[in-house]
């Protein structure tokens, strides 16, 4: 076993093998041992052998080693800081657990990612059984699944694998590898936050097995008011980097057989709730969450209990695994594009005022062999046309820029696509 103390980014190769599905037995299997735990409260004790969220943080870095000691390629590390706030007045240490499989550039990052800690109905109570098996057991679960996976491949970023604590006191997770990634000098290609992605019967009984719903904010929070006005001129809402991460794992989704349609959340969450990726934009990073199609409210921070009848409790008998591995295989499938793609262009300028066509400039992008420029005509949500160049500039002839959105993507030697950054004016 390898642990590390520090925040190594450190890569034996190893050969692609072919590419497995994820494994439905493996993630109740996994879900099982999580709930085993008994609860996961952040405050719960952290020394306890058997129970509680020390217990299954050891746990889940086990597993993370041990992935990593088949592939030899995966390193592993703790990060942790002091937090007190309401929901831990007396102040709590919050660790994350971090698996890193370094690709060719080691500070360009894929971060995937699951909160550990559980809750019942009372935010402080640190002792009743909380088995948070879809909440978030179900992301984690995810998290070491794709690691499972994508370990027997190679690629050019690097793969972080994230177990966060802290969720439920305040996003303090969340916050600690944002801010680490911003203290480490990390270019952050997407974070994909797990959070309750195993249930498919909703609060009603209906149950919506053909749909995951990702969220993603449009014009980023972090932009200064300058930035967002100037966004708006050029009519970018629906394309921040946020949003274009939404929309690429769309079109990934679309690609593989028998899986789910992916709904565009078009608000950075729930109506008037958080997750994880919160603090990832706050800091401008790119950042979705992916939740179900639909929730069950009874089955989320509640007590273990059954009032006349009605059954309450985040328990393991409510989820659908099959629907766990679906959404799995949508967030290693993005993994694998974006970690084998270049960076996105980091700027893209439109000229055509007064013109029937559009010249689209970027600059060069390392690693990228070609670039792909999208454009859709204005009442369109989706890229509709695109063409394949070799150099940082070209001309589209017959589209007008006053009608149609333009974008550029980098595509490296085996056609892996960036994110596609959308184009303005010159600033």
């Amino acid at each position: 076993m390898r642990i590390l103390t520090l925040l190594p980014l450190a890569l034996l190769a190893t050969p692609a093998l072919a590419q497995e599905k994820p494994s439905p037995a493996r993630l109740k299997a996994d879900v099982a041992r999580l709930v085993s735990f008994g609860t996961r409260h952040t405050l719960s004790d952290p020394d306890h052998p058997t129970r509680g969220i020390g217990a299954a943080r050891r746990w889940a870095m086990a597993e993370l080693s041990r992935i990593g000691d088949a592939c030899d390629c995966i390193e592993v590390a703790n990060i942790a800081r002091g937090f007190t706030g309401p929901r831990a007045p007396n102040g709590v240490n919050v660790v994350d657990v971090l698996g890193f499989q370094k690709g060719r550039d080691p500070k360009r990052v894929v971060i995937v990612m699951g909160h550990i800690d559980s809750r019942v109905t009372d935010v402080m109570d640190i002792t009743s059984d909380a088995p948070g098996a879809n909440d978030d057991a179900s992301g984690v679960a995810l998290v070491l699944e794709s690691a499972r996976i994508l370990s027997k491949e190679k690629f050019d970023a690097t793969i972080v694998y994230a177990v966060l604590s802290g969720e439920e006191q305040g996003l303090w997770g969340g916050q600690l590898l944002a801010e680490t990634a911003k203290e480490k000098g990390w270019t952050v290609v997407a974070v994909l936050n797990n959070d309750i992605v195993g249930n498919t019967v909703g609060q009603d009984g209906s149950r919506v097995a053909d749909r995951v719903r990702v969220f993603s904010e449009g014009i980023r929070a972090s932009e200064p008011l300058d930035a967002q006005l100037a966004r708006r001129a050029d009519g970018g809402e629906d394309d921040g980097p946020s949003r274009a991460l939404a929309k690429a794992i769309d079109g990934v989704a679309g690609t593989i057989p028998g899986g789910l349609d992916v709904f565009l959340d078009r608000r950075p969450d729930r109506f008037g709730r958080g997750g994880d990726h919160t603090p990832f934009l706050n800091l401008g990073y790119p950042a979705v969450r992916f939740s179900v199609g639909v929730e069950n409210y009874d089955a989320q921070h509640q007590d273990l209990r059954t009032d006349n009848g009605r059954v309450y409790g985040d328990t393991i008998d409510r989820m659908d695994f099959p629907y766990l591995a679906k959404v799995t295989a949508i967030n290693v499938a993005t993994i694998r594009r974006l970690a084998g793609a270049p960076d996105a262009p980091a700027k893209v300028t439109l000229v055509g005022a007064l013109s029937t066509d559009t010249t689209v400039k970027w600059p060069a992008v390392p690693g990228a062999t070609k670039y792909r420029v999208h454009w859709r005509r204005n009442d369109a949500q989706d890229w509709t046309g695109h063409v394949d160049v070799t150099g940082t500039e070209t001309v589209l002839k017959g589209v007008i820029v006053d009608d149609n959105f333009v974008g550029v993507s980098a595509l490296s030697t085996d056609g892996e696509e960036s994110l596609v950054t959308f184009g303005g004016r010159e600033r």
